[in-house]
């Protein structure tokens, strides 16, 4: 009860007396230097003697010294006020170049492949010295009590209805394609609604619990049901699969297009309309008015920008 009774005596105001009148060795100078009437200042000094029951400054010729006592104060003092100085300027600022704050998101892989890896470079040239962390979206993952917790800044991906209790920012929408090998039938034959809905379809697994995705989501709200041959947790790998098999995947153009020129592998239309996949990135109100935060958020947004140019610029030379 002491330790309680003690601490609720002394406030910020009163240890920024106390070093300044230590460092000054004088009330008058310290008093300018606050900003305060002398009588104010000497009445602080009273108070910081009685607390610390020793009297800190003391007369010496024309002058005044600390004792014993005060000097051992002074770079204490000093620490608490850098340190509540600090508390709050961090809040309010953020240099990229220096920081060291640690980033930390989760992701779907079902973006384009370039994505992720242009955007942990993009942060590590501005801000060398802050760790990234990358969380996969998966069934076993709440994402938004990771959001809540702050066990994630950000995640990032694509759901038909957003939920409306996350703050939103929109990356970048997409065409919805098959991609399928060169030696499926459909490549020559082509294919209607009821062909594709009765091919072997492969599918990512769930990205949080009860999700269907986008895909299966709105077939659903057509009444609709396709078959599902194959799931697989890590969507890098499915273009391959495709390749070597007659399975479909079905997702967006900017993804099925990275992958063209290196297996062997045909984008096909869908012979069913689908609404264009739409990608976001979504935080918690816990960090919505974070400084870092906000440079995070604009960074995935500049680096989402940057893929859909590249790829309006390459339709156009085509």
């Amino acid at each position: 009860m002491k330790y309680v009774s003690m601490f609720d005596k002394i406030d910020l105001h009163l240890i920024r007396v106390l070093h300044t009148v230590l460092t000054e060795r004088s009330v008058s100078r310290a008093a300018l230097r606050l900003g305060m009437y002398q009588p104010a200042v000497s009445s602080s000094l009273k108070r910081l003697r009685e607390l610390a029951g020793d009297p800190l400054l003391v007369r010496s010729g024309a002058g005044m010294v600390p004792t014993v006592a005060g000097l051992r104060m002074i770079e204490p003092a000093a620490h608490i006020l850098r340190s509540a100085e600090m508390l709050f300027s961090d809040a309010r600022s953020f240099d990229p170049a220096t920081a060291s704050h640690t980033f930390s998101l989760a992701a779907s892989d079902y973006m384009d492949p370039q994505f992720l890896p242009q955007l942990v470079t993009q942060l590590k040239a501005h801000a060398p010295g802050c760790p990234i962390d990358i969380h996969p979206l998966s069934a076993d993952a709440d994402y938004r009590h990771q959001l809540a917790q702050g066990q994630v800044d950000v995640v990032i991906g694509n759901w038909p209805k957003p939920p409306d209790d996350l703050h939103l920012g929109r990356l970048f929408g997409d065409e919805v394609v098959c991609l399928v090998s060169t030696q499926h039938p459909a490549v020559k034959r082509g294919w209607d609604a009821e062909a594709w809905l009765a091919a072997d379809h492969i599918a990512p697994m769930p990205t949080h619990p009860g999700a269907r995705g986008v895909i299966d989501d709105h077939l659903a709200s057509l009444g609709l049901l396709r078959k599902i041959a194959a799931r697989c947790p890590h969507f890098g790998l499915i273009p391959a699969m495709v390749a070597g098999s007659l399975l479909v995947l079905t997702t967006g153009r900017q993804y099925c297009e990275r992958f063209v020129d290196t297996l062997p592998v045909q984008i096909l239309p869908s012979p069913i309309v689908f609404p264009r996949m739409m990608y976001y990135q979504l935080w918690h109100e816990r960090t919505h008015a974070s400084v870092a935060g906000r440079w995070l958020r604009d960074q995935i947004k500049t680096v989402a920008s940057s893929l859909r140019r590249i790829e309006h610029d390459v339709a156009n030379a085509v």
